[in-house]
């Protein structure tokens, strides 16, 4: 990894935290110079992460946060704004797959809810609370992790398929809404990634969406946070309600 220093006195808040992409994107922008805090419903899981980042220079501090929980969310934002006086970047990586492998007949609808509260109803309450703090500054990033699942749909997987249909959805909506701010919302949309997420992952699910992608290999959290911390730079001036892919090429439009 280059040596980027493009976040030097900023303010990130990285949902999903503890693990996974979440972990990864929070190091890489800590690494460039911000002040991260994560926020993760497990507490145990982001002790075990803020362990791990206290054997470097990174700034990182936590909360624990259930981004279904709308006055967790709010005062979780205002906390943030208030130690720091600023924020500056917000991802959302807080997510769950929810069943697999299982045709909507036998989809239970307290799993649907479930899969969409976290992942669809945390991203717009996340995005809500983060523009009302940019707003003040007429500065902000905001990025949404969606999938490719969301595009082409998964079978097996009505209720994350769903939910990331939908978070596409309000990355478009909220980047029109807000695109006069100096304030970018934007989304990606990325295939299967090698994280915890997907151990419990039917095997014949991770074949099938393996088999779709061209370089026939998973995607790593590390190549996760790199486009994650070009899009919520200075730099990405000039993109906002937009999805990126990140697919090992298959994505088709």
């Amino acid at each position: 990894m280059e040596n980027f220093q493009r976040y030097v006195g900023q303010v990130a808040i990285v949902t999903g935290g503890a693990s996974g992409i979440g972990a990864a994107i929070a190091a890489r922008l800590a690494t460039e110079g911000a002040k991260v805090v994560l926020f993760d419903n497990n507490e145990s899981g982001l002790s075990e992460q803020m362990d791990k980042m206290k054997f470097s220079t990174l700034n990182v501090s936590q909360a624990v946060v259930d981004i279904t929980k709308e006055k967790q969310v709010r005062k979780a934002f205002r906390e943030v704004v208030e130690t720091h006086e600023r924020l500056d970047v917000v991802v959302n990586s807080a997510g769950i797959v929810g069943p697999t492998s299982t045709n909507i007949a036998d989809y239970t609808l307290s799993s649907f809810k479930q899969v969409l509260a976290i992942n669809l109803t945390g991203s717009f309450l996340i995005t809500k609370y983060a523009i009302e703090n940019m707003l003040p500054r007429n500065y902000g990033r905001i990025l949404l992790i969606a999938s490719i699942g969301g595009k082409e749909g998964n079978p097996g997987m009505v209720g994350y398929a769903t939910s990331k249909s939908g978070v596409m959805g309000l990355v478009k909506s909220i980047g029109k809404e807000y695109a006069e701010t100096g304030i970018t919302v934007n989304g990606i949309a990325p295939a299967v990634i090698a994280t915890p997420m997907n151990v419990d992952t039917d095997p014949r699910m991770m074949e099938y969406m393996l088999d779709k992608i061209p370089m026939k290999r998973l995607g790593l959290v590390d190549e996760v946070a790199a486009l994650v911390c070009w899009i919520c730079s200075k730099e990405a001036s000039f993109n906002t309600g937009f999805v990126f892919d990140l697919s090992g090429g298959r994505a088709t439009y």
